[in-house]
């Protein structure tokens, strides 16, 4: 059962185009799944949680400056890149919204796996995804009211109140759940990283489906924005690294930890606080972000940094 499942989570991409192709032709099945969106995400955050470890937030206390450079600069960052990206491009309101939101979010916790793969420092990349997790229900409404509220209606304390019940709460339960039982969860820790991947599938298909009749006009500049947005984030990323003299390692995780976010708290935030449409940003996110990621996992592997840290 353990290897069925590393497989399925391992090809998660090729469940997402087909179930996407299938939600675009046979939409209402999976609009049909809407109100269940959030109880699954917070399964999710529930599982993560119950991964983590005590040793992953006593490496954050023992050194706080790296992790606060990098916490910074993705809530700097992408928000304001995406802000800016949006407006170059000439997006409609609506996307312009749902790109910000996407900058906004925390980053994803498969940017962990991704610096793994990338010979980057992955215990550095748990740090800035807890962090970021952890600031995401003040820091990602109010980003977005702060960027793009001229644009549209944006409510700062209906979705700080989302944020905490679908992501925090759940991810402490989690950490409370390893902390009280450990080993009798142990077995049932490998459904988890499934779980996230069908979370992606079910997310990516239900905006296809919720959206059919707008992606024709909207998809190939949403793409594009998206796209630019992602690979601004991975090169200032690295940049940022470079700028405070860190080793080639870390500037890998941040580059991989920036370029990457949450994009189905995105999705979950977008569906429940704003337009529809205002979610086809990130599900598009999900797609570019995890290619690109995996493309220079694969040719950082090739090529292991230094291990000297400056910070």
């Amino acid at each position: 059962m353990k290897k069925l499942l590393q497989w399925y989570t391992r090809y998660f991409m090729i469940w997402v185009v087909v179930m996407g192709a299938l939600a675009y032709l046979v939409p209402t099945p999976f609009c049909v799944l809407r109100p269940g969106m959030n109880w699954f995400f917070a399964l999710t955050m529930f599982g993560i949680g119950a991964a983590l470890n005590p040793e992953d937030f006593t490496r954050i206390l023992r050194s706080p400056w790296p992790v606060a450079v990098g916490a910074a600069a993705q809530f700097i960052l992408m928000p304001v890149g995406a802000y800016l990206v949006g407006n170059l491009l000439g997006l409609p309101d609506v996307l312009v919204v749902g790109l910000v939101l996407t900058g906004a979010a925390p980053g994803a916790m498969a940017s962990n796996v991704m610096s793994y793969i990338a010979k980057a420092d992955a215990a550095y990349s748990v740090s800035l995804t807890t962090v970021s997790t952890l600031l995401c229900p003040l820091l990602t409404p109010g980003l977005t009211l702060l960027l793009a509220g001229a644009r549209m209606d944006v409510s700062f304390y209906d979705m700080f109140a989302s944020v905490a019940r679908t992501v925090v709460a759940p991810l402490l339960l989690g950490l409370f759940v390893k902390y009280r039982y450990g080993e009798r969860i142990k077995g049932i820790l490998p459904v988890f990283p499934a779980i996230s991947a069908t979370f992606i599938v079910f997310i990516c298909s239900m905006v296809i489906a919720l959206n059919r009749a707008h992606l024709a006009a909207v998809t190939g500049i949403v793409f594009a924005a998206c796209l630019l947005l992602n690979l601004y984030g991975m090169a200032a990323g690295y940049g940022v690294g470079a700028l405070f003299r860190m080793n080639i390692r870390r500037r890998r995780t941040l580059s991989i930890e920036i370029g990457m976010q949450n994009a189905g708290l995105g999705v979950v935030l977008a569906l429940e606080h704003l337009d529809q449409r205002a979610a086809i940003p990130a599900a598009l996110f999900v797609f570019i972000c995890i290619l690109t990621a995996s493309l220079a996992s694969a040719w950082w592997q090739r090529r292991p940094g230094d291990t000297a840290t400056a910070i």
